[in-house]
């Protein structure tokens, strides 16, 4: 068991997470809120990462990422450390690849809410961020919930965008999933079943409790 491997996954899935929820909520609200024209458009663009097969995603991450495109420019101006093949470049891989996972779950919550509910509470006098704070959210966090899960456990196990971006560099870049892969590659079937075994298992758990928790909800929105 690699456990440095696994200890990197869960720290680049909790920074993913992290970075990726309150922008979920943001443009997860705006999306459901808002017609516009190019909604679609938009929409399509969050969707992206969905259909994309990894190692294209990867590959024009890892372009935009070289010092010679203005992402990586930038970083490498403030930090003078390169982007690519790194910690952070993995981290801000994961937060464009798990855009989808982070905001459509949000968006659907807040789509079911009814307009009539934030017009009462704006009769009764709240704000329209103390709606936000003491009606909307608590309202949405079947949504929350499902989108910190998937985002979070999808992390865990990405493989082809963080091999692209990061390569496999032990302690900086080398996750679980790669270290399966490499295992796999010497051999090993019992380091690469472990792993496996231990990623399915975190995988079960997390999709459980969604359905758990989402399915509670709504038995009792429903009481």
């Amino acid at each position: 068991m690699d456990w440095t491997a696994f200890r990197l996954s869960l720290e680049l899935a909790a920074w993913t997470t992290a970075l990726l929820l309150p922008l979920g909520i943001v443009v997860g609200r705006w999306l459901a809120a808002h017609r516009f024209r190019g909604r679609g458009f938009v929409e399509a663009l969050i969707a992206l990462p969905l259909v994309l097969p990894p190692t294209v995603l990867g590959y024009y991450l890892l372009v935009s990422f070289s010092r010679d495109a203005p992402v990586g420019q930038v970083w490498h101006a403030l930090t003078g450390e390169s982007l690519s093949f790194s910690f952070p470049g993995i981290v801000l891989a994961s937060v464009v690849f798990n855009l989808p996972f982070a905001i459509q779950p949000v968006q659907r919550a807040f789509e079911t809410i009814p307009g009539h509910i934030r017009e009462a509470a704006w009769c009764s006098g709240l704000s329209g961020w103390a709606t936000f704070v003491r009606i909307e959210l608590p309202l949405i966090w079947p949504g929350l919930v499902s989108a910190f899960v998937l985002t979070f456990v999808h992390t865990i196990g990405e493989f082809g965008v963080v091999l692209m971006v990061g390569g496999a560099i032990d302690g900086e870049t080398r996750t679980v999933a790669i270290a399966i892969y490499d295992r796999v590659q010497a051999f090993d079937d019992q380091a690469a079943g472990a792993m496996s075994l231990l990623l399915l298992v975190v995988s079960f758990v997390a999709i459980a409790l969604v359905y758990g928790l989402t399915g509670r909800g709504r038995h009792l929105h429903v009481r």
